[in-house]
């Protein structure tokens, strides 16, 4: 795995940028390795929901609001919080002082001792790194589970035993500010057009997604989903030894799809693991997190037999897929994190029953033109919100009958009006939720709130509902 370089951030003046999840455990970290902490943030106390008293007795000099010039003097070094652009003034300020900017990632990655398994792609990053952590979790070995998945990395690694392992989901954005970080088996499930309202070209999203990739070595490994024909093509550009997994065909050395089996050639030798149709999660491309899953958990010596059961047992998690309840024979499905077109492809292609389904919400600046085919096959009616509703009817426009709603609540009353039973409905936006709600989890608890409303009524008027 290589020498783990640690920073010595003693005595050193750190400034973090960026107070949320990231940026209060990046705080915490730091204060705990007796550095002199400068906190930065653009909102107030309050809208941070911030108790900053702990902070203040523990000498974090606490900056919010609007930055003044100057806030980098004498500082030695910024960690940035993945949701600050690169391009803020704060950040173009320390770069022309020539101080070192990292991300919390970084600076994670340079204090845990711990093997590192991180997983980063467009789509099923969550999934696979909560999949992961479950499976390690099945042999007995202590795992810390955390990045983009919600629980800040930094806080999670307090305490894990050295010869414990680190299951990290890492998003592009924190890809973007590492030097160091070095997972000894990275994941690298699917690349497809996303945040192209943060990245100027796409192809910067897809070399900040392969950075993943870039300080390992022969003695490392590199999951790669081959299906995909982006990374299928750099596949000889990784330094690490790459793991293929497939669907469609065999790939030597990896875990693939034959007759209905998933097969792992693994370790030397060929394993029949479990029949496909025994997975747990729902949808083709949780097949491939699955096989993702399945071969880093085999990479550190997880049994096949424990593996197998994990992946029988596990279920969609919240936001993904998520069935939420059975009105009067109609399925409702919450799929909130589906913020980019690819998602929504895949959840269309989960259902064989005529889908009204729900999309919009703020552009992230790609087309949906390439929805218009999945759409036409499997989609009754379509209902669109949001800033990006005209655009989306636009590019379905003659695909299915699509028709607009002024919010959440009222696509939801359209849609029980528009359902027969055996209908699922199904929100999958294909965009962002900041135009209308905090982020994508508002949005999916929003979703099933109203149709929890839908289930008390219809079952005040003698209809049938049931959580799902």
């Amino acid at each position: 795995m290589g020498t783990r370089v640690r920073r010595e951030l003693a005595g050193k003046r750190v400034l973090v940028v960026g107070l949320a999840r990231s940026g209060r455990a990046a705080v915490d970290l730091l204060l705990s390795v007796g550095s002199k902490v400068v906190a930065a943030d653009r909102r107030g106390e309050a809208e941070l929901a911030l108790s900053s008293v702990d902070w203040r007795e523990r000498g974090v000099e606490l900056v919010l609001g609007e930055h003044p010039r100057g806030l980098t003097n004498g500082v030695d070094l910024v960690v940035t919080s993945p949701g600050v652009p690169l391009s803020v003034p704060l950040l173009s300020e320390a770069r022309d002082n020539g101080i070192p900017i990292i991300g919390e990632l970084e600076l994670a990655y340079s204090y845990s001792d711990a093997e590192w398994v991180a997983v980063t792609g467009t789509n099923g990053k969550t999934t696979t790194t909560t999949l992961i952590g479950e499976l390690v979790s099945s042999s007995g070995r202590s795992v810390a589970v955390g990045g983009n998945i919600g629980e800040a990395i930094s806080g999670e690694i307090i305490g894990l035993p050295p010869d414990g392992l680190v299951v990290a989901e890492v998003s592009s954005f924190q890809l973007d500010t590492i030097e160091t970080f070095r997972p000894h088996i990275g994941v690298l499930l699917n690349i497809t057009e996303d945040h192209l309202d943060r990245y100027d070209l796409y192809d910067d999203y897809i070399a900040a997604k392969l950075r993943i990739f870039e300080n390992q070595t022969s003695d490392d490994y590199a999951v790669l989903n081959v299906d995909d024909e982006l990374l299928d093509e750099v596949a000889h550009e990784i330094p690490g030894t790459v793991v293929p997994v497939s669907r469609f065909r065999e790939v030597e050395g990896g875990v693939f799809v034959r007759d209905g089996w998933i097969v792992s050639q693994i370790g030397g030798g060929e394993t029949e693991v479990m029949r496909v149709d025994e997975l747990g999660l729902p949808g083709p491309h949780n097949v491939w997190n699955s096989l993702s899953a399945l071969a880093a958990a085999l990479l550190v010596d997880v049994d096949y037999m424990d593996a197998s059961d994990v992946l029988m047992t596990f279920r969609s998690l919240e936001h993904r897929l998520e069935d939420v309840a059975l009105i009067d024979g109609v399925r409702y499905v919450n799929d909130s994190k589906a913020t980019n077109v690819d998602s929504v492809k895949y959840a269309l292609m989960s259902y064989d029953a005529p889908i009204i389904w729900i999309g919009g919400g703020k552009d992230k600046g790609f087309g949906f033109e390439s929805l218009r085919e999945q759409a036409d096959h499997g989609v009754r009616e379509a209902i669109f919100i949001g800033e990006a509703a005209d655009k989306m009817k636009a590019a379905l426009d003659g695909v299915v009958p699509v028709r607009l709603a002024g919010s959440l609540r009222e696509a939801i009353e359209l849609a029980r009006t528009m359902a027969v039973r055996g209908d699922v409905v199904l929100l999958s936006p294909a965009c962002a939720s900041f135009d209308m709600f905090k982020d994508f989890e508002d949005r999916g608890r929003r979703f099933k709130d109203e149709v929890a409303r839908l289930m008390n009524a219809a079952a005040g008027h003698g209809g049938k509902g049931n959580k799902a």
